[in-house]
């Protein structure tokens, strides 16, 4: 197989160009096998880069345990990257086809390569159906919710991809070996979730730790990141 390795603050995935070669037909056979940091190349996942008939340029992004997921930021961000220093798309404003939709990324350039790139991510969605979660209730916003026999306040929200963002003061204490996967399978979410778990260190900064549905915790989640950071819109505040 064919491939690139590229990573964005850590978060590191295996891209097959496919405008020059095509992918394993099991793809996400090959996404496990070449994931494993011990016996294959090691990542967090396999991305592919092929043609696409809506975009630039489409991706697919399939997770360490072969799972196929619906975006990921930091993997649409070496997809800029990459075609524009290979010259596929010698452009600054780009779109990209994900499963979650259609991106836009302006890119910024020093020397002929990319040294930034801005990602599009859309409108966050806090409705549970976005997740999907199985509640009555239409958001988990601020909301108690037992997991591994305990309550934790949560907030949930789509970006693309759906998270479920939990506030601690002592995250670095935290064993997400355990309490990751035990989010990820909780019976509230039927297709997983991805979890961060979140400190507020001042005004200006927050510090994460991320477990990623399907690739256990990673150093960085660009949509992760996301989530953390946004705010609901004030007139969904006024509707409750």
């Amino acid at each position: 197989m064919h491939f690139i390795k590229m990573h964005g603050i850590g978060n590191d995935y295996i891209y097959v160009d496919e405008f020059l070669y095509k992918a394993p037909v099991d793809i996400g056979d090959a996404a496990r096998l070449a994931s494993d940091r011990h016996t294959g190349i090691g990542g967090d996942g396999l991305v592919l880069i092929d043609h696409s008939d809506i975009a630039d340029v489409k991706m697919r992004s399939f997770n360490r345990d072969g799972s196929e997921g619906r975006m990921a930021g930091n993997s649409i961000r070496s997809v800029g990257k990459y075609v524009y220093d290979r010259g596929i798309l010698p452009k600054t404003t780009l779109t990209v086809e994900t499963a979650s939709g259609v991106h836009t990324l302006t890119l910024y350039t020093r020397d002929g390569a990319v040294t930034l790139c801005g990602v599009t991510m859309g409108r966050a969605d806090f409705t549970a159906a976005s997740l999907p979660a199985l509640t009555d209730k239409v958001e988990l916003v601020n909301t108690p919710i037992e997991v591994g026999g305990k309550t934790y306040t949560v907030t949930c929200l789509s970006v693309g991809n759906p998270h479920c963002v939990v506030f601690d003061d002592r995250i670095d204490a935290l064993d997400l070996e355990v309490l990751g996967p035990q989010f990820e399978h909780a019976p509230l979410f039927p297709e997983r979730i991805n979890t961060e778990f979140v400190r507020v260190v001042n005004r200006n900064m927050l510090k994460m730790r991320v477990y990623e549905r399907g690739n256990g915790e990673t150093p960085a989640c660009g949509t992760g990141a996301c989530a953390v950071a946004v705010r609901r819109p004030a007139r969904a505040l006024r509707r409750r």
